[in-house]
């Protein structure tokens, strides 16, 4: 059925919350990894990855609180992340936005792989022409 406004505002409450909540664990985890790249050790691909993921929603966190300190700035939320859809840090991002962006990238992913396989085949076909 459909959620009453006092239950809609609950559940998005929650989830600021839970992002929020996030992006702090996040946060101790990349001062954790900064410590041990100042004291010489090496971070994996993944760790590097982590970092930079949490160090940009850090930045991408400033423009937000802006709309969650002054007050009734949270009404223009929506409007500016239609116009920016990557204003939100990713602890923030529901499953449904994730799902959306992993099709996206699959997309331009089999793009890519068919322009290069046309490539390719014409490339052959000239190679067979000039030696044939």
């Amino acid at each position: 059925g459909k959620k009453s406004l006092r239950q809609k505002a609950v559940d998005e409450l929650k989830h600021y919350c839970n992002g929020f909540h996030l992006l702090w664990i996040d946060t101790k985890v990349a001062v954790r990894m900064v410590w041990r790249l100042l004291h010489g050790q090496v971070l994996t691909r993944r760790e590097r990855r982590r970092l930079l993921r949490t160090c940009a929603d850090l930045f991408r966190l400033v423009p937000f609180l802006v709309f969650v300190i002054v007050p009734f700035m949270e009404f223009l939320l929506p409007v500016f992340l239609k116009l920016f859809p990557e204003m939100l840090p990713s602890t923030f991002e529901t499953e449904s936005k994730k799902e959306e962006k992993q099709k996206k990238k699959l997309n331009a992913k089999l793009e890519l792989a068919k322009f290069l396989r046309e490539t390719i085949t014409e490339m052959a076909k000239r190679n067979k022409a000039d030696t044939g």
